[in-house]
């Protein structure tokens, strides 16, 4: 047997992801402009209440800052068109910057916001506004979510905001820049219950290191990585740019996991654990599975990343 990406996306079948994720972030998408906002101020007063609480200052702000300032020096009506022009993924220079910013430094613009609007500084929501009863309803979902469901429902809540970045034509991406690898000194190596597989093990080790030029040494040319809730990424250069903006400072926490043979002398391996992300601190810990197909020479051909359905989900190592 062959593999191809579609195939391999196959592996350990009986893996339950949190389908409440993308099902709750549909409904975020269906309500109106003016109720995803006041959804949004509302999810933030929450955090640490019911919703797991962002970790401030843990991501670089400075490549928001003079939008976050000229935004500061707005009238509250001038600030609450920006607002509404993001959420209506509207043609403005605003919009256009924020469409090629990177996840990290969407939450951070967002989080800022939330801070300036209890603060005052910012347009508040008007005072005795009450959410619709569909807004209403997607917030009572994500508070009774676990921390990780919570954290990828806010995450997915903000970055397809702004213009689409489809129509921009050429364009350079602004992410934090990228960090040096750990020094080898200040390294861990992680230990997994039931897997010894030196490749899984310096998939962990190097992530938990930012050393992305080794970790991507791991994949086939043509070796992909699916996202929790996403399409696989293909190839090696566009994996590691996505290694590089999104996957900084990561905290993999692998916990046990199973290898077994597959048709044409490939490996299937799934692990599963917990993954800490500088946003939210190490005192959140994402139920995470990572199912990996292996090629005869131990390379990746593919990894897909699950963010698992419920904590009893880490037991879960069948096929």
């Amino acid at each position: 047997m062959t593999y191809t990406i579609s195939s391999a996306r196959n592996i350990f079948p009986n893996t339950l992801a949190a389908d409440v994720v993308p099902a709750t972030t549909a409904r975020f998408n269906q309500l109106s402009p003016e109720d995803q906002l006041a959804w949004i101020w509302f999810t933030y007063l929450e955090m640490g209440k019911t919703v797991t609480i962002a970790a401030p200052g843990a991501a670089s702000m400075q490549l928001a800052e003079l939008t976050l300032n000229e935004i500061k020096k707005m009238n509250f009506q001038q600030q609450t068109q920006v607002m509404c022009d993001l959420a209506n993924r509207a043609d403005t220079p605003i919009c256009r910057t924020y469409a090629i910013w990177s996840q990290n430094i969407k939450l951070g613009f967002w989080y800022q916001l939330g801070e300036w609007m209890e603060q005052g500084i910012v347009a508040p929501i008007p005072e005795g506004y009450r959410l619709s009863a569909n807004a209403s309803a997607v917030l009572e979902t994500l508070k009774g979510l676990e921390p990780g469901q919570q954290i990828t429902i806010l995450r997915n809540s903000v970055v397809d905001m702004g213009f689409d970045p489809s129509k921009l034509g050429g364009y350079t991406r602004v992410a934090e820049p990228v960090m040096a690898p750990k020094e080898m000194s200040q390294r861990t190596q992680v230990t997994i219950e039931g897997v010894d597989n030196p490749t899984i093990l310096s998939y962990m080790d190097n992530l938990n290191a930012n050393d992305f030029d080794a970790l991507i040494a791991l994949f086939l040319p043509d070796g992909a990585l699916q996202p929790p809730f996403q399409r696989p990424i293909v190839g090696k250069d566009a994996v590691l740019r996505f290694f590089k903006e999104e996957c900084q400072n990561l905290v993999l926490v692998p916990e046990r996991g199973v290898s077994e043979p597959a048709d044409g002398g490939y490996t299937q391996i799934k692990i599963t654990g917990k993954v800490q992300t500088p946003w939210f601190g190490s005192g959140v810990g994402m139920n995470i599975s990572w199912r990996f197909l292996l090629d005869p020479s131990n390379k990746i051909f593919f990894v897909a990343i699950d963010l698992l359905a419920s904590p009893k989900e880490l037991l879960n190592l069948v096929r």
